[in-house]
């Protein structure tokens, strides 16, 4: 039987960072402003004000620092408070073409591969730049790959459902070598006017390469032993935004056209899924969580990756074996797992266990479990 392995990894990050200190101070200009421009209303009990933020309740909420973001000066502007991206010409190269082929280019270098080499491209993420032609297409020609490319979209679980998707590709014949790359653009959609969610996302791009086995060198790489993914639908975490959009002008520019959430319902909810995907996933391959070195959960709140880690394990996890990106890049969707798989497997040895899970909107859990080769 082939089976998969993942042989590189790659990460593009945006040079643009901002701190905590640097959004609060945009947000709470914001938010002075708008009570004053509504100081008569508030007054008469008619609206209620906004509640400024602060540094130490994001952290607390969510243990992130900072996060890197293709720009920074339209978030950081009390007037726009949204990041300002260009549109580009049809000849040129898309924001999150220009992403992924950076990450993908460092994936090959790893792999000692050539876009040659690739036969397929997945690109999958929680946002896409529109709907035709597939942004994974558009990669595959800027790469110069011969063979197929589509796009998919799992919000934070894309990248380890497209995982999934390149490991069946690769075990059941239908390509040699695949890409899965994860361009996320999440401050496209955060609405940096609501101080319960203004924090969270950041911007990052990952890219995976999936081999045969046989054509990956002894001791390079990891062997996938196994994918399980599972989907329930709610409506806890949602953006209604698409292209019925303008079909009701009611609805344009409301809320619900950027990221919502009730974050409580969420984590109550979904840690207790996770867990349970994971330890099901490792007991169907006659593993134990005692078995497991490393943790590479989906970076979105630190609570919650230590409350799943725990439920997992039947302990406290330590830094090691749940390792932490979030206070550096934020929530980047479905490509925090994947960040903190690129940036944290160096230390292991031959036959070192692990899981990728990614889990989030749907909701959707993606569960990969693979061992150092």
């Amino acid at each position: 039987m082939i089976k998969a392995v993942i042989s590189g990894t790659g990460l593009y990050t945006p040079p643009a960072s901002i701190d905590n200190e640097e959004l609060v101070e945009a947000f709470n200009a914001y938010v002075e402003r708008h009570n004053q421009t509504y100081a008569d209303e508030i007054a008469r009990g008619e609206r209620e004000p906004l509640q400024p933020s602060a540094p130490e309740f994001i952290e607390k909420a969510s243990g992130i620092k900072r996060r890197h973001v293709i720009d920074r000066e339209g978030i950081l502007d009390p007037d726009r408070l949204c990041p300002y991206i260009p549109d580009r010409g049809n000849d040129e190269p898309s924001v999150q073409c220009d992403m992924s082929v950076a990450a993908a280019k460092e994936a090959l270098e790893q792999a000692g591969r050539s876009a040659a080499d690739v036969d397929a491209v997945i690109v999958a993420c929680s946002n896409l730049q529109r709907p035709y032609p597939a942004v994974a297409i558009e990669v595959q020609e800027a790469l110069g790959i011969d063979g197929f490319a589509y796009d998919m979209n799992v919000a934070c679980s894309s990248a380890t459902f497209g995982l999934q998707a390149a490991v069946n590709s690769v075990e059941n014949g239908t390509a040699n070598v695949v890409l899965v790359i994860s361009p996320e653009i999440c401050s496209g959609h955060l609405n940096f006017r609501d101080r319960d969610s203004h924090f969270i996302f950041g911007d990052a791009c990952t890219a995976l390469l999936v081999e045969r086995e046989d054509r990956v060198a002894a001791g390079q790489g990891f062997d996938v032993l196994g994918t399980r993914m599972k989907t329930k639908f709610s409506n806890n975490i949602r953006n209604n935004f698409g292209f019925l959009n303008r079909a009701d002008e009611s609805g344009v520019g409301q809320p619900d056209k950027l990221f919502i959430q009730q974050g409580r319902k969420v984590f109550k909810e979904v840690s207790p899924m996770v867990a349970e995907t994971i330890q099901g996933h490792l007991k169907a391959l006659e593993l134990a969580p005692d078995d497991l070195r490393r943790m590479w959960l989906h970076q979105a709140n630190l609570g919650m990756n230590q409350l799943i880690s725990k439920r997992v394990l039947g302990r406290d996890a330590t830094e090691e074996e749940a390792p932490v990106i979030l206070d550096e890049y934020a929530n980047t969707s479905s490509a925090g797992s994947i960040i903190a798989f690129h940036l944290h497997r160096k230390d292991l040895v031959s036959g070192d266990l692990g899981v990728i899970c990614s889990f989030g909107a749907g909701y959707s859990i993606g569960s990969v479990v693979v061992r150092k080769r």
